[in-house]
């Protein structure tokens, strides 16, 4: 006897999509910690010539801030993609999202567009 959870199964899209997403976050967040360990240790240690001890105290600390703007980039782009897609499938379920707003209203509160927002230039309503 199957358990109803009241979740649908995702689709191969919504997959990919998941996929796609934490490759980008991944990819974004490792770039990031690059450049901060390119801005806190690299760069210092091009442009003067300090001493070993300040240059290890220049490492750890580098690789700790490096460390911290990798896991909150990646946490950042995952929750924000999580809001959105359950924006979008509470749409597609017939559900309201967030508050009990349609998705429009969400959309228009967020400043992502709205009802009134043309889909093409030069349109006064999206379905026209």
């Amino acid at each position: 006897m199957e358990r109803d959870t009241g979740r649908r199964r995702r689709s191969r899209a919504e997959r990919d999509a998941v996929t796609i997403e934490i490759g980008y976050a991944l990819v974004s967040a490792t770039v990031l910690a690059l450049a901060v360990i390119g801005v806190v240790v690299a760069g210092p240690a091009l442009a003067f010539d300090p001493p070993e001890v300040v240059e290890r105290v220049l490492l750890r600390v580098g690789v700790a801030l490096a460390a911290a703007a990798f896991a909150v980039r990646l946490v950042t782009v995952l929750w924000r993609f999580t809001a959105r897609e359950r924006a979008r499938r509470a749409a597609l379920d017939g559900g309201a999202p967030y508050g009990g707003m349609d998705i429009a209203a969400y959309l228009e509160e967020r400043g992502d567009g709205g009802a009134d927002q043309p889909s093409q230039p030069g349109r006064t309503r999206p379905d026209s």
